[in-house]
């Protein structure tokens, strides 16, 4: 019995091909210090990475150790609190980025002009 292998060639449109990118994330590892009083943190799901250079957001997809908007973490005087947010992914053009909760009120994080690695892991410490 022989078998006959047909080969087909598929073409894909260049501009569909061009149009997606690789699936990536960002993942922030922050520390947050109460220094002199106690203190509380949460996490809005309105927390951004914003692109320096093209202005596009970066949804934040999942937060570990620290609670969500409505609810406060608490931490004690003279400790810390870790957590680790994850992003869906940068531009492959990104050079800089900006943290930012976007929030209908003062004493949202922020932190300013990251500046882009090859890991898309970062360290962020906040001090109140």
């Amino acid at each position: 019995m022989n078998a006959t292998v047909l080969e087909e060639k598929i073409f894909i449109d260049s501009a569909l091909l061009t149009s997606i990118e690789e699936e990536s994330q960002v993942i922030i590892h922050c520390k947050m210090t109460a220094d002199e009083y106690s203190n509380a943190a949460r996490i809005w799901p309105s927390t951004y990475l914003i692109d320096n250079q093209n202005n596009k957001n970066c949804q934040l997809v999942y937060a570990e150790g620290i609670t969500m908007y409505p609810t406060w973490t608490y931490i004690e005087e003279g400790s810390s609190l870790d957590f680790t947010l994850i992003f869906n992914g940068l531009s492959k053009s990104c050079k800089s980025f900006d943290l930012v909760e976007l929030i209908p009120q003062a004493g949202g994080f922020e932190y300013r002009k990251i500046p882009r690695n090859n890991s898309d892991v970062y360290y962020i410490e906040f001090s109140e």
